[in-house]
């Protein structure tokens, strides 16, 4: 499992027999080398304009057209969650940036109107189906044992849609989040 820094050892708050709670605050994993973007722009779809740039020039490089797609900007009910989506972040952000850069939480905190189009991301069913969702989905079994909980029986294809925002704690919203939502959890 991954080395979760304390601060952000969250599920114990937020873990139920059902799965993850939800409310109307919740968290984004990123890279510390968009922190100070993001205070100033807030979180922007497919915010990660160097990555999109990097994955732009490779496809012109060996011929093919590159067209990009508009992502939402995920969010998480937790912040041990949200880090492990950091996490990866920078692992990608390494292939194509250098810099030291390291893992960061934002809690996001919606107005009402804007909670409510937090959705499940079903669309996640994909990614679980590959390597980086089997690591995942090991991290997120630790998540529930090391909290008293038994590994979160899903079977991903079958789900339905509450299942993957309360179970696997997944979620989007499909519109960009003013930098006054936003706060970067520290110690």
């Amino acid at each position: 499992m991954t080395n979760t820094p304390t601060f952000l050892k969250d599920a114990k708050n937020v873990l139920r027999d059902q799965g993850f709670a939800t409310s109307n605050v919740w968290y984004h994993g990123t890279s510390s080398a968009l922190v100070d973007s993001i205070k100033t722009q807030g979180l922007k779809r497919s915010g990660d304009k160097v990555l999109k740039n990097a994955a732009k020039q490779t496809m012109a490089t060996i011929g093919n057209s590159y067209t990009e797609s508009i992502e939402p900007v995920f969010l998480t009910q937790s912040k041990e969650l949200a880090f492990y989506w950091a996490q990866q972040t920078v692992r990608n952000r390494s292939v194509r940036v250098e810099g030291n850069e390291h893992p960061v939480v934002f809690a996001v905190s919606l107005p009402e109107d804007l909670n409510a189009k937090v959705k499940p991301d079903v669309g996640a069913a994909s990614l679980l189906l590959l390597k980086e969702g089997e690591d995942f989905m090991a991290y997120l079994a630790g998540i529930y044992q090391e909290n008293g909980f038994g590994i979160p029986d899903i079977d991903l294809m079958q789900a339905n849609r509450l299942e993957y925002l309360t179970v696997l704690g997944m979620a989007y919203i499909n519109t960009d989040i003013g930098a006054n939502y936003l706060e970067l959890v520290s110690e």
